[in-house]
């Protein structure tokens, strides 16, 4: 079965998307999400992305990590469906819905309100999520916030001279977090404005991470560190994330396609 793909990327972020809302796919199971995303003998990408019909939102989208787990949300992918799709849409994922707004090289997607309980983001047993008392080889007292997928976030002096390639599988795996985490180190780059980088649940280090950028906004804000509108710089580019305490988070950035492909099921099942 001959199925046609779409390679496109949010600051570097890549993703390979397959639209099925006019034409079922084969079931995506994780063997399949590892082949397809393998750099060295698949088509190769950070995560794939399966568009599909959904019964109350204008379309459904479910999202693979490299490892071939399926995850609750991606923001860098939202804008880059977003301006696929290009019209305003209201898009479910496991993490809820997201509304998007395409523009010119980009999007505007509202990525719904944080979650701080413990058991929301969650973790193995009740704490304080705003100055968590746990710590990694000199990375303490981290915050945690749900974005529809969980997130800790790490304030450093300088969030370059982090070698997050080593300590971020670690965090990522330790048992207080039952569902994995994803990992940001971030540092005050100036006034409201944020350097970070991101070891991803499933994927590693990658370029961008969205819901990254949304999580180390908002637990700046909630610090006292910045005020929104935060720029949060990635080394894929930079994102621009509002929000007000009790209210939603708005993310604004750059998503693009790449090229157009094929692929046969036969290849990779």
């Amino acid at each position: 079965m001959r199925t046609e793909f779409i390679k496109m990327h949010g600051l570097g972020n890549d993703f390979i998307v397959l639209d099925a809302r006019g034409k079922a796919l084969p079931a995506i199971t994780a063997p399949i999400a590892r082949a397809l995303t393998d750099r060295r003998t698949g088509i190769g990408c950070d995560q794939l992305i399966v568009l599909e019909p959904s019964a109350s939102e204008t379309f459904r989208m479910r999202i693979f990590n490299s490892d071939g787990s399926e995850v609750e949300a991606c923001g860098n992918a939202t804008r880059a469906v977003a301006m696929l799709h290009g019209e305003p849409a209201r898009i479910e994922t496991a993490g809820g819905v997201l509304e998007t707004q395409p523009g010119a090289g980009g999007a505007v997607v509202n990525m719904g309100s944080p979650r701080f309980d413990w058991d929301a983001i969650p973790l193995a047993y009740a704490m304080d999520t705003g100055a968590m008392p746990v710590g990694w080889d000199g990375l303490d007292a981290p915050m945690a916030v749900n974005i529809g997928n969980p997130h800790v976030v790490f304030f450093v002096e300088d969030a370059d001279a982090v070698d997050l390639a080593t300590i971020g599988p670690v965090i990522e795996t330790d048992p207080l977090f039952p569902e994995r985490i994803n990992v940001n180190v971030a540092s005050l780059a100036g006034e409201d404005h944020l350097t970070l980088h991101v070891w991803e649940r499933g994927a590693g280090i990658t370029r961008a991470c969205g819901t990254g950028a949304c999580a180390t906004a908002v637990a700046a804000i909630r610090k006292g560190l910045v005020q929104s509108p935060v720029t949060v710089t990635l080394p894929g580019g930079d994102l621009v994330i509002e929000w007000q305490a009790g209210g939603p988070i708005m993310m604004s950035g750059a998503a693009a396609e790449a090229y157009r492909g094929s692929f046969d099921w036969d290849d990779y099942a």
